[in-house]
């Protein structure tokens, strides 16, 4: 049952707005419910040209707009009549020795500052879109939630007009309370996204408080496991090619699984210059290959381990054609991601309804830099992002031998993969493919050896994402077959592995570079 005291009539209105969908639509409706409508500048003329009656807020206040817009709603007339207190009698005898008016509801969005800043405006043009008036009536009203109704977009007008028709020009404290939560959450997702930018600016990625704006795409049936719930939030201003801002052209709904695990897919994929093909399982790739055609790179990718791809998901860095999609379809696989898929590609997979077809728009830059964060107890973790790549002129020969050309190649192509397998990372590669790769096994020589397993008899080059810290990883790898490894270095052991790998003839790069992926 509802209380009396919690249904308040909305007679006010204070509207200032910079997207004007649905504006016209939902100020008709509160003037349908007799509510005085107040806007300020341009949605005071939106609504007017509507033919709506609309009071300016320049002639509440009594001052007109200044600086070109900059100063419009920042008046006591205005937030006087937001915060009073209607239950408070000095501030309704303050209403009334000044003659002002409350004002029941406010609907408010923001300076579209994130579109700025994603589409890399100038930093004059993005400093214009800081709003401030918007937040402090967004927060005013916010705070006086007891008795004021607040939106801060469209997608909360029609709830707020269901809510009036309810109950006769009434609103809810419910409402009012769950509208006032968002409304902070949108300031301080705001806010964020500012602090931000100015961090990028003057070159501080980490200052002393952080925040990471973003808004909400889509809920989740659950998360990583059926009793947690889940949501996605697309960042505020990071614009970055992947799952996360992909048109999902089929399929079921993606699921919290399905994004991180396609995530981890493309951003593989996006490390090579040539057409290449990953599948991912569980975060962790389980194969990945390169060729001069995608179908072929797709089918090697499949062969390193179709036992692990099975129900996997598949990332190419090329527009995805018929003859991919054909050997695509080879396997039960949860998500394809391509940057584009052509319409014949489209027709194959719409044979499988249930597969969900990715477009992501654009290959991200593997050599970008940004921030990845992950939780801990009590806190965040963050960093820069791991853009590492090889450098052939930070590559050292450690061996008598040196690498065939073309062995060279498939270090170059291992060590890439193996960044971005869980460590302890060993990948074994020929040709421009994966043949085995151990992953997150707690001894490197245990990675050796599952990597091995997975290859089978097959001989090729090995990578690793740390240096090998005995010689016992080292000699595994040799008796699996190695011709050549590809390791950081750094070791107190350097020089005994590094005589391992002469002792059998093995050729040995350093990249100087770890790629720890936990």
């Amino acid at each position: 049952m509802v209380h009396s005291e919690d249904l308040v009539p909305v007679r006010r209105a204070l509207l200032s707005v910079s997207d004007k969908g649905g504006l016209v639509d939902f100020a008709g409706g509160l003037a349908g419910f007799g509510v005085e409508l107040v806007a300020s500048g341009g949605t005071a003329r939106a609504l007017a040209g509507a033919g709506l009656r609309v009071r300016d807020a320049a002639d509440l206040t009594g001052f007109p707009e200044m600086m070109g817009g900059r100063v419009k709603t920042l008046h006591p007339a205005i937030h006087g009549g937001i915060l009073a207190r209607r239950g408070h009698a000095g501030d309704l005898r303050a209403l009334e020795e000044q003659g002002l008016d409350p004002i029941d509801l406010v609907a408010v969005d923001l300076y579209p500052f994130e579109a700025s800043a994603r589409q890399g405006a100038t930093p004059e043009d993005c400093l214009e879109t800081i709003d401030i008036g918007g937040p402090a009536l967004i927060r005013a009203a916010a705070k006086n939630h007891d008795r004021v109704v607040v939106a801060t977009g469209p997608e909360d007008y029609p709830e707020i007009l269901s809510a009036l028709k309810a109950d006769s020009g009434r609103t809810r404290r419910g409402l009012r309370a769950r509208l006032a939560g968002a409304a902070f959450a949108r300031t301080a997702a705001y806010d964020a996204a500012v602090a931000r930018w100015f961090a990028g600016q003057v070159g501080e990625p980490f200052p002393r408080h952080i925040g990471f704006g973003g808004r909400r795409a889509r809920t989740m049936r659950y998360g990583e496991n059926p009793h947690q719930d889940a949501a996605l939030y697309l960042s505020a201003i990071e614009e970055r090619p992947g799952a996360a801002a992909a048109a999902q052209l089929q399929g079921k709904p993606l699921g919290y699984n399905n994004i991180a695990d396609a995530d981890a897919a493309y951003e593989l994929a996006a490390e090579f210059n040539r057409p290449a093909a990953v599948v991912v399982k569980h975060g962790t790739p389980c194969g990945a290959a390169l060729s001069d055609r995608l179908a072929e790179a797709s089918a090697r990718a499949l062969d390193c381990d179709r036992t692990s791809a099975f129900g996997g998901v598949a990332a190419v860095n090329r527009r995805l054609d018929r003859d991919t999609a054909q050997t695509l379809l080879e396997i039960f696989l949860e998500v394809v991601i391509a940057p584009a898929v052509d319409e014949a590609a489209r027709v194959l997979f719409a044979r499988k309804p249930g597969l969900r077809v990715l477009e992501a728009g654009a290959v991200p830059d593997a050599a970008a830099v940004g921030l990845t964060m992950r939780s801990v107890a009590g806190g965040l973790l963050v960093q820069d992002r791991d853009n590492g790549r090889v450098d052939p002129a930070e590559l050292r020969v450690v061996t008598r031998r040196a690498p065939a050309p073309e062995e060279m190649a498939d270090l170059v192509f291992a060590f890439a993969v193996a960044k971005h397998v869980k460590s302890n990372a060993i990948v074994i590669a020929r040709d421009g493919a994966t043949l085995g790769i151990g992953a997150g096994q707690m001894s490197r020589v245990d990675s050796v050896k599952l990597a091995a397993a997975k290859a089978g008899s097959s001989a090729g080059v090995v990578a690793s994402d740390a240096f090998f810290p005995f010689a016992d990883g080292l000699i595994a790898a040799a008796e699996a077959g190695a011709r050549a490894v590809i390791q950081p270095g750094g070791s107190i052991r350097d020089d005994e592995v590094i005589a391992a790998a002469d002792a059998r003839g093995l050729a040995m790069l350093f990249t100087g570079r770890r790629h720890f992926r936990h």
